[in-house]
């Protein structure tokens, strides 16, 4: 037998499994009928059915024709079928469908409770008790009850068995559900995270270059009369910010796509700072860098987030500072706090003019990450002044 064909009757036999679950009513007329072939088979053998058939035929009737009815109600089928069969005791009638109690009963202990069951069980064994009593000779009593009794237990512990084995593949399927609705949820949550951090760095980089490179498209229009080698310097600085500009979009924009190899190049950190400055100042706003304390290892994510506080703060203050005549950036250590102070000494701007885009947002969710906050606004002397804290714990050397 080659292993196609095993599969194939593995197959079909796990649909004719499933095939009762799926339409239980046609099952239970199906089990109905075969009772009903069974008695009628069954009882023309025994004696007492001689001259007895209609009485035979009306409680073969009574007893077997519930069981269409089993799974939707158990217990009113089993007390149906225990009242008829009460009833067979009282006329002195015995009839082969009286087995059919057994499945009533294995239905009770399948689809009701521990206690409706045991109750069911009770009840079936004090019919099977009065009815030894009654026609059972009395030398085979005892083996007539045990007989029965036995199947009637057997009968209850099949179906306590396939309600727990039901119970417990329900509760596999419930937590398998619940895992793969939960898995669904991280993945919505990561996604929406990575989105905000993608979102923050898009941010960051698009408007700081660009403002760069206005200021810098200003001054070299300014002095493209009188001064030819100032513009030049300047359209070159443009060129080189834009470049730089190029570059790291293309990075970020490899991380979107997938599938790309990951950029070899190290994310910007305090040491890049200097560098900031430079472009800063080369758009013609100068900028002085005052670090106090004594440094400290800070992680990689850590350094990003303070070179990130300190480009979005000078971009507004390239973009929104009225006729500033400089700016600053202080960096104080106090282990484990790091605090960034960019302020300029312009003649200020309302919040709203500030307030209106994703930078402060951004700049207060790096803060967040390492338990920091930021303080944005008007300087008492003029200007405008730009506070975070972060604190990191250190890292190794």
């Amino acid at each position: 037998m080659t292993e196609s064909t095993v599969a194939t009757r593995r197959l079909g036999f796990a649909r004719i499994r499933a095939w009762p679950r799926a339409h239980p009513q046609a099952a239970d007329a199906l089990l109905t009928f075969a009772a009903a072939l069974a008695v009628v088979g069954r009882g023309n053998r025994f004696e007492h059915f001689h001259g007895e058939q209609p009485w035979a035929i009306v409680f073969a009737v009574l007893l077997v024709v519930p069981l269409i009815w089993r799974r939707r109600a158990p217990v009113l089928v089993f007390g149906w079928m225990a009242l008829v069969a009460g009833a067979q005791w009282l006329v002195a009638r015995v009839v082969v469908a009286d087995a059919a109690l057994l499945i009533a009963l294995y239905s009770v202990a399948v689809l009701c409770g521990r206690r409706m069951a045991v109750l069911a069980l009770g009840v079936l064994e004090f019919g099977i008790a009065i009815a030894v009593l009654r026609w059972a000779p009395p030398e085979g009593m005892f083996n007539a009850f045990l007989l029965l009794s036995g199947s009637a237990t057997a009968a209850f512990v099949l179906g306590r068995n396939v309600r727990t084995r039901r119970a417990y593949l329900a509760s596999l399927e419930d937590r398998a559900r619940r895992a793969e609705h939960e898995r669904d949820q991280q993945a919505q949550l990561a996604a929406a995270a990575e989105r905000a951090r993608i979102a923050r760095e898009m941010h960051d980089i698009v408007a700081h270059n660009l403002s760069v490179m206005i200021a810098l498209a200003d001054g070299a229009a300014f002095s493209a009369r009188g001064k030819p080698e100032q513009a030049e310097a300047a359209a070159r600085q443009v060129s080189a910010t834009g470049r730089q500009a190029l570059g790291e979009m293309h990075r970020v924009l490899g991380v979107l796509r997938g599938g790309q190899e990951p950029p070899r190049a190290p994310q910007p950190g305090i040491e890049q700072i200097d560098e900031l400055i430079a472009q800063v100042r080369a758009a013609g706003l100068p900028v002085s860098l005052t670090v106090t304390g004594t440094p400290f290892p800070l992680s990689p994510t850590a350094q990003l987030a303070v070179y990130r506080l300190v480009q979005e703060a000078l971009t507004n203050v390239l973009k929104h500072a009225e006729e500033p005549e400089d700016a600053w950036v202080r960096l104080r250590y106090r282990d484990p706090v790091v605090e960034v102070e960019v302020a300029d000494n312009g003649r200020g701007r309302p919040l709203a003019a500030v307030s209106g885009g994703h930078g402060l947002a951004g700049m207060a969710e790096r803060a967040a990450v390492f338990d920091g906050d930021v303080e944005a606004g008007p300087r008492p002397g003029g200007g405008w002044r730009v506070r975070a804290q972060l604190a990191s714990a250190r890292v190794a050397p």
